[in-house]
């Protein structure tokens, strides 16, 4: 029988709660030990090995941690479980590293590589699924040498076809939600072919289902011979994330692997400066400059890039994840972020607009101007955004100054701006990020926060800027 890999992409990353760690029951356990066989390559070991106290189910749980950045304890603790619940890819996720191949000679030998679209899913036009396939080959063929034709009959490198349930490849579909699609790596027969489960809702732009160009970009990279990758921020991380098509640009982890098995792009000049490809921030890196802090509903947000890491009571992790995930409609790059608590929404700065955000969606009327806060002209962007509780006011920082704004009455103070050090001793520098905590206001500067009382004034202490951002590297 002929040896083959597959590579099942899994629906979109939903938010998944944390319960109690003493919620941990005996069919998590079982559910958990199901999974690290199926993920993990979990097995039955010799008694000698569990004598000397090294439990086979407890170095897997270590592994899983390990890739999915996750607290190392080698027990089942609410953020493992949380995650082993999240919808994922079927293939196994033995190598944890940046991105990696099926290895082997699991490659195309030829450059010229033909790919035919056997059938159409009902949710699109014939149109819109022949632009998402084309587009989805030309992420990869922008990075290397292999270029792709379209044929219309016959047997192609790459088959692509719409199907449900069993489809005469072993590896039955299972309805709507759950498994979104599966590729194979470069073989004879089914090697290099892409199956849709037509169960599926997909789309051409909308974020209501699954963006067809997405998973199917992901599925030609297994196609092509690349394995997963645990970088959340790579186009071959096992779970699905929404991005817009149009913006979409590939990351330079998804390049890195690609490159290792094809090499770059020959017709790219040398002499061209190559476009900037984006990279995932890392929350051990202590000389970071977050983009934005906020609070919302009890939880602690840290925004960077086209990403954000939540952290709340309940978990020992923070979550990272990108921004686009939550709120489809929100900008990356992001100048401020704080909780509006007279709005009960989450508010995005980005330049001369803020958006609003009630849960996911966009709330009516957003973006707007950010003079609507009563701000001149003369500013052009807010660098930074502190609620605080006590007054009800909002501190919103724009260079070496900042205004304060009612949020009760709608209107700007009298009396401001205000140059930042009349208020916030210490701060020399231009403010990059705050927020309020347990009754502390916490202002950041580049890679260091300073930590104030407003009430007296009083610095107290001057911190790391990843003091709240755990790192859980080590």
């Amino acid at each position: 029988m002929k040896t083959f890999n597959l590579s099942i992409l899994l629906s979109l990353a939903v938010t998944v709660c944390c319960v109690p760690i003493s919620q941990v029951a005996e069919q998590d356990e079982s559910f958990a030990e199901s999974y690290l066989k199926k993920f993990f390559n979990l097995t039955e070991e010799s008694n000698s090995v569990v004598r000397r106290g090294i439990s086979p189910l407890t170095r897997k749980l270590a592994d899983m941690q390990k890739f999915f950045g996750l607290h190392i304890t080698g027990t089942l603790d609410a953020d493992t479980l949380a995650m082993m619940k999240k919808p994922r890819c079927g293939v196994p996720d033995v190598k944890i590293a940046r991105f990696s191949t099926f290895g082997g000679d699991l490659k195309w030998d030829k450059k010229s590589l033909t790919y035919r679209i056997e059938n159409y899913t009902p949710d699109m036009s014939a149109a819109e699924v022949d632009d998402s396939i084309a587009r989805a080959l030309q992420v990869w063929a922008r990075v290397t040498p292999l270029r792709f034709s379209r044929i219309y009959s016959g047997t192609a490198d790459i088959m692509i076809s719409f199907n449900r349930r069993a489809h005469r490849d072993g590896y039955p579909f299972d309805g709507p939600d759950g498994t979104l699609a599966h590729a194979f790596a470069p073989a004879p027969g089914l090697g290099g072919d892409a199956h849709f489960d037509d169960d599926e809702t997909f789309t051409f732009r909308s974020n209501s289902g699954y963006v067809l160009f997405m998973v199917a970009a992901h599925e030609f990279g297994h196609s092509l011979g690349l394995s997963h990758s645990d970088d959340p921020g790579a186009l071959m991380y096992p779970v699905y994330s929404y991005r817009n098509p149009d913006t979409f640009t590939l990351h330079r982890d998804d390049i890195n692997g690609i490159q290792s098995l094809y090499g770059p792009n020959p017709d790219v000049d040398p002499r061209e400066p190559e476009p900037t490809a984006p990279t995932t921030p890392d929350a051990c890196d202590s000389t970071m400059v977050l983009d934005a802090v906020a609070t919302l509903r009890g939880e602690m947000l840290f925004f960077k890039d086209s990403f954000f890491w939540r952290s709340y009571p309940q978990s020992n992790t923070p979550q990272q994840t990108l921004i686009t995930n939550f709120w489809p409609d929100a900008p990356v790059n992001i100048d401020a972020a704080y909780e509006s608590q007279q709005l009960d929404r989450l508010l995005l700065f980005k330049g001369r607009r803020v958006w609003a955000f009630n849960a996911y969606d966009l709330a009516p009327g957003y973006p707007k101007s950010i003079s609507s806060f009563g701000l001149p002209q003369s500013v052009k962007k807010v660098d930074a955004v502190l609620y605080d509780q006590a007054s009800g006011k909002t501190l919103l920082f724009a260079g070496d100054s900042y205004y304060s704004y009612d949020e009760a009455r709608k209107t700007m103070d009298q009396g401001f701006p205000k140059r930042v050090d009349e208020t916030f001793t210490g701060l020399t520098t231009k403010v990059t990020a705050a927020f309020q905590y347990r009754g502390f206001s916490y202002v950041y500067s580049g890679p260091y926060m300073f930590e104030y009382s407003l009430r007296s004034g009083r610095l107290f202490r001057v911190l790391r800027n990843d003091y709240f951002l755990r790192c859980t590297r080590y």
